[in-house]
């Protein structure tokens, strides 16, 4: 097991659950329809990805290797940019900013949550 994967997606999933809560109860009564499905996407996908980590820790026993750590990096860094430029999008919007640069962030947290999902994929193929 990789204990370190195990403790971010452990934090991870905390403040998926508490900003889960605050778009389903506080979130609603300052934002518009669309910033509150950003903010839920986020948080949605910060969940998946913690659950993919916490995954990928457990695996690490049986598994092992530079590949799975990689997978674990990018879910990790994936969660920080995907979800947290779409965060960080909501905000802004909120506050009535236009920054729409951050949202060209938010492609390259998906592309790394791809890699991540394909060097799982390639470490557990590697070893059948």
């Amino acid at each position: 097991m990789h204990t370190g994967f195990i403790k971010i997606a452990a934090i991870s999933g905390v403040f998926a659950v508490a900003l889960g809560a605050f778009a389903a109860h506080g979130l609603k009564q300052v934002a518009s329809p669309d910033v509150i499905q950003m903010f839920e996407t986020a948080v949605r996908y910060q969940f998946y990805h913690t659950i993919a980590l916490m995954l990928t820790a457990i695996l690490y026993k049986e598994y092992g290797g530079k590949l799975l750590k990689w997978a674990g990096y990018s879910f990790i860094t994936g969660m920080v940019l995907f979800s947290g430029s779409l965060y960080l999008l909501s905000y802004l919007k909120i506050k009535s900013f236009s920054m729409n640069w951050v949202g060209a962030i938010t492609p390259v947290g998906g592309l790394l949550f791809i890699l991540g999902w394909l060097l799982l994929f390639i470490t557990v193929f590697k070893k059948n």
